[in-house]
């Protein structure tokens, strides 16, 4: 067992305070004025060591050692030694006393501290990083105090710099956690916002400016958010110290902030103060202790006042009598004590912490009653109060920090275990794996959908247009009927050059195109809304924008080159008599379709609504159409129902669909005994098989078409878009963008935290072995 941890169970803690209060007092007396007596003409013996009995000789002397043991006259010549510094001015880089020198190096006990401290706030932020389990939190001093009582400048007095905002209007809105980082081996001083990514900021002004606008940020209608900004500040002139600057108490809100503020301030501080943090309470000295709304609050939480410290500030606003008796105030006893500050400075420089120092402590030395009563004051004494109280009680949870992540660890590895098999995944190779999952099944997709897919999907849009045509041209005419007979009139034979025309002058290229274009777009969103891209909605919404800004790039092209080749289908098609033949076979085919679909509509009605009300309902319906007739009338319309409760009307509606769906089966039935006959069985009878040359037209523009968007659009979709997705969705994206795509996928953010709090645990436990170590 050390000796530290031996005094720490023996030693009570008010002997170790009047310990500490007796060095503080001691490093503040000024030594400097103290003059060394001159001992240059005072003649000392010449002793030669080496005739003294028991004398051994060193194997190998130190340079300089000779002369220093064989001849004391040596050290008359030595400067006199400068004035004894405190140990916490030290930290701070100015000095206690008005003519010592300034600096940022520290005596080894101090160093040491320092260490440790150092370590266990790096382990602090650590466990920030993993939960927010009590039992893995290490202690912060949180500075709590009334608006105007001298916060910000205490914090500013550390730190050596003007940092925090200011203003009349609460510019204080949110919690900020400040750590102060030693940096022993760099004379850079800076700040860091881990939240914002902004990088070092060695303008203090800047970092002033960033943090009023965050703490603006927050509406006046809420005032108060407990959401924390995290700054970090590194310096050779800060000792190592994690603090929290909260809201300052109100006494009473303005018409412009909501009536809970002065709740929510309280509430907002009293979660901050709660064990395992030190409270540093905040006063002013010339205000009456009794009224101090931070000693009411740490009362409350600390009633024995183990957690809390002290501070009056603006020392200099009360006669020092009274002074020093508040700082040893039995009314409201502390066992951490109090500390009186004054944190204004007498002048501005380049080094405003140390001419705050210099003015504070001349008005302390001006005052002996200070002095005389043994009192805590000035900053560097405050300053190396934080560091020991903080390092304290850090040492004084850490076996508790220790077990605690002994069992988070244990809990990490068993589920990392138990639900991933230890397996290491990392965002960058979930990116990866998630790209390659898509240009997979999209190369799949590209095998699927040819030539064949794509003449299919066109020939059946054609076909749908040839049922259009004939049904407007041909099976609406009653004549129909009888086309075998007369198809040589020249009316049929004008006829069918229309409905060539129809076909081949409609746009073919362009609704072909669009066609091929929407199927691949349908395709994409039904791949991106599959697997890993379901939880990616930015990256599906992007990969859709480049897949459709490289179709569009090539719609215009296609479409021209489409309605190019096509253009001599529009006014002569030859075919062979094996084309006819498949032509005829194609537009039974169509026919037998539209068939079945009209006597399955036919069907549907017919069992809605009864055969016989049906039927008495046509008898009706045709007597109307008759006598209308005669009488030279036009056929009565039976309009559809709007309400579902007119059965009468829905049934005449009904009645009329099926009396057009009877005549409609009667003209098919009739169209697909002549495409049968004899006479549609060779290509002369053109005219007589309508349904047939159309579907020859039909075959030929399918193939002509895409031939040319499988050249134009089809081949340049598929070798681009694996491309675009690699350089904008995998090697364009940055760390943030990577992180943030693996986050939106629950089960790999869940295996990365997992993964994560795994890793960082076990960084903590080795910094907590090698402290336990060393200490």
């Amino acid at each position: 067992m050390t000796y530290e941890e031996i005094t720490k169970e023996t030693v009570p803690d008010w002997v170790r305070d009047s310990l500490s209060q007796a060095k503080d007092w001691m490093s503040s007396i000024d030594m400097s004025k103290i003059k060394v007596p001159d001992l240059s003409n005072v003649s000392l013996p010449t002793v030669d060591v080496s005739q003294l009995p028991g004398f051994k000789e060193a194997a190998v002397a130190p340079a300089g050692m000779d002369d220093g043991v064989k001849n004391f006259q040596a050290m008359a010549t030595a400067p006199p030694p400068g004035p004894v510094l405190n140990k916490a001015s030290s930290v701070s880089g100015g000095s206690s006393g008005s003519g010592g020198p300034s600096g940022s190096s520290m005596s080894p006990p101090d160093q040491d501290l320092m260490i440790l401290t150092k370590k266990l706030i790096e382990v602090r932020n650590l466990l920030k990083t993993v939960n927010n389990n009590a039992n893995l939190q290490l202690p912060s001093i949180v500075v709590i105090g009334s608006q105007s009582s001298g916060k910000s400048s205490v914090l500013e007095a550390i730190v050596g710099h003007e940092f925090l905002p200011k203003g009349s209007n609460m510019v204080t809105r949110r919690p900020i956690e400040l750590t102060l980082i030693h940096s022993e081996n760099s004379k850079e001083e800076y700040g860091e916002f881990p939240q914002l990514g902004l990088g070092k900021i060695s303008d203090f002004k800047k970092i002033q400016k960033t943090l009023t606008d965050l703490n603006l940020a927050v509406p006046d209608s809420e005032c108060v958010s407990s959401k924390p900004i995290e700054l970090r500040i590194y310096s050779p002139n800060v000792p190592d110290l994690t603090l929290v600057d909260l809201p300052g108490y109100i006494q009473i809100h303005s018409r412009h902030q909501p009536p809970t503020l002065k709740q929510k301030i309280s509430d907002l501080c009293e979660m901050y103060i709660k064990e395992p943090n030190i409270i540093l309470a905040v006063c002013a000295a010339d205000v009456d202790l009794a009224n101090s709304e931070a000693l009411r609050a740490s009362r409350k939480i600390d009633p024995l006042g183990h957690r809390t410290i002290g501070v009056l500030t603006k020392m200099d606003l009360v006669d020092p009598a009274d002074a020093v008796a508040k700082l040893n105030n039995p009314d409201f006893p502390l066992q951490l004590g109090y500390i009186g500050v004054v944190c204004k400075a007498g002048g501005s420089g380049n080094a405003p912490g140390q001419a705050l120092i210099r003015a504070e402590d001349n008005y302390f030395k001006s005052h002996p009653e200070f002095r005389q009563a043994n009192a805590s004051v000035g900053t560097p004494v405050l300053r190396n109060r934080l560091m020991k109280v903080l390092e304290e009680h850090m040492g004084r949870g850490l076996y508790r920090i220790v077990n605690s992540v002994e069992k988070e660890l244990d809990d990490a590895r068993y589920q990392f275990k138990v639900h991933y098999n230890d397996r290491k995944i990392s965002p960058e190779s979930y990116v990866a794996e998630a790209m390659d999952s898509l240009k997979t099944r999209f190369k799949a997709f590209t095998k699927e959908f040819g030539k064949p897919q794509v003449r299919d999907q066109v020939r059946a849009m054609l076909e749908e247009r040839i049922r259009e045509i004939c049904e407007e041209v041909y099976w609406n005419d009653p004549r129909v009927n009888q086309l075998p007979k007369i198809c040589s009139d020249p009316i049929w034979t004008t006829r069918l050059d229309l409905t060539f025309a129809s076909l081949t002058k409609s746009g073919v290229g362009r609704s072909s195109v669009q066609l091929v274009i929407d199927t691949l777009v349908q395709n994409m969103e039904q791949m991106l809304s599959a697997d890993q891209f379901a939880h990616h909605p930015e990256a599906r919404e992007q990969i859709l924008a480049f897949s459709t800004e490289i179709l569009r790039s090539k719609f215009h092209v296609t479409v021209d080159q489409v309605e190019n080749t096509i253009k001599p289908y529009k006014f002569e098609v030859e075919c062979t008599e094996q084309e006819w033949q498949e032509g005829v076979k194609r537009a039974v085919t169509l026919l037998d379709t539209t068939l079945s679909t009209s006597e399955q509509e036919l069907k549907t009605i017919k069992s809605a609504f009864g055969r016989r009300r049906l039927r008495n309902a046509i008898a009706q319906i045709k007597k109307q159409e008759k006598e209308a007739e005669v009488n030279g009338l036009p056929t009565p319309v039976v309009a559809e129902p709007v309400s579902e409760s007119d059965r009468e009307a829905k049934l005449l509606f009904n009645a009329r669909e099926a009396l057009r769906l009877q005549k409609h089966i009667s003209t098919l039935q009739g169209r697909l005994a002549a495409l049968r006959s004899r006479q549609c069985g060779v290509s002369a009878n053109k005219s007589c098989c309508p349904e047939a040359l159309l579907e020859v037209l039909a075959d030929k523009l399918t193939y002509t078409a895409v031939m040319f968007i499988y050249v134009e659009l089809l081949n340049e979709f598929f070798f681009q878009l694996p491309r675009e997705i690699d350089n904008k969705l995998y090697y364009d994206l940055n760390r943030q963008q990577i992180l943030k795509f693996a986050n939106e996928n629950p089960t790999v953010r869940k295996h990365l935290e997992i993964q994560e709090r795994k890793a960082t645990l076990e960084l903590v436990m080795e910094k907590l072995r090698s402290l336990n170590r060393k200490h």
